[in-house]
């Protein structure tokens, strides 16, 4: 029935584990250092404390990953690299 619909219904492929791994591991940081640590009384006050943590977790927190560069840093610094070539 989903072939005859055209619905596909993974996007994944065998040995294809490496593909979610970046997500994965941001949301795993999530959650182990916002959520859990500042259990939210609504959604509203979770969606705030999510788009304060994502703001700090892009702007101010460094990545070992990034040599201890933030992502915007990294991401500015490639846009610039990229117009000045």
């Amino acid at each position: 029935m989903l072939f005859d619909a055209k619905v596909t219904i993974s996007m994944d492929g065998v040995g294809r584990a490496i593909d979610n791994v970046f997500i994965e591991r941001l949301w795993r940081t999530i959650k182990y250092d916002h959520i859990y640590l500042n259990p939210a009384e609504s959604g509203n006050v979770l969606r705030d404390g999510l788009e304060t943590f994502i703001e700090y977790y892009n702007e101010d927190r460094p990545h070992s990953a990034l040599g201890d560069a933030t992502p915007d840093e990294v991401y500015y610094r490639s846009r610039l690299q990229r117009r000045a070539a």
